[in-house]
């Protein structure tokens, strides 16, 4: 996948509050707009908390419908995709990681990172490991997830999006709970597994760099 279009794309629950003329003074960059996210560049995309950061990655993924506009993925209007489509679009070339991660809380870490082993043909579970080395969490592997911290689990979810072929990464909001040094490690880990697969990455932040040098910023 090379493009991800958006072509005035509004949420529903959101059109009421965008059609109202206060509202224009500080229109979003990103609803009701022309957009293009290229393969290989990096956005950040800047919100407060409950601004629709989450519905706008959802509305990328697939898993939300309630948009009026058009969604575009390489050219193919994303409401012509059938339900077996999106599941190897999910599979093969777009990852995420959820705000709420969506770990299996009574999987430990490492059955976790295996759900993901198994749903590909090429063994990466020694690349697995040094990811998850990388980032302080191998001595968590035989914990039950649900026991850990948020930050440990946003880690383990982080580790878990990189192990797929993947062209666009999509981070919501991935780094809350972490300290700075880790930020920095989860970020580095995420920068050498996007240009590995020459990615895009599309990141919803309350504004923050990150330490990573972003291609272009829009304010939701």
């Amino acid at each position: 996948m090379q493009k991800i279009n958006l072509q005035n794309i509004t949420p529903e629950p959101l059109q009421a509050l965008l059609a109202k003329p206060k509202e224009q003074e500080t229109a979003s960059q990103i609803w009701k707009q022309l957009l293009c996210f290229e393969k290989g560049k990096y956005y950040q995309i800047q919100a407060p908390s409950g601004k629709g950061k989450s519905t706008f990655v959802h509305i990328l993924y697939g898993i939300r419908n309630d948009f009026s506009g058009k969604l575009a993925l390489d050219g193919q209007d994303s409401q012509q995709i059938n339900a077996t489509e999106w599941a190897q679009i999910r599979q093969n070339q777009i990852s995420i990681v959820f705000q709420d991660l969506r770990l299996f809380l009574d999987l430990t870490a490492w059955e976790n990172i295996e759900v993901k082993l198994a749903l590909n043909s090429s063994d990466k579970s020694q690349k697995a490991l040094e990811m998850l080395k990388s980032l302080g969490v191998e001595r968590l592997l035989d914990k039950k997830t649900g026991l850990l911290s948020y930050g440990e689990r946003q880690r383990i979810a982080i580790v878990r999006a990189l192990l797929q072929p993947f062209d666009f990464l999509l981070l919501d909001e991935p780094f809350s709970h972490l300290d700075e040094d880790n930020i920095r490690k989860a970020a580095q880990l995420i920068r050498e597994t996007c240009q590995l697969h020459q990615a895009g990455m599309i990141t919803t932040s309350l504004g923050y760099e990150y330490g990573i040098t972003w291609d272009e910023k829009r304010m939701l």
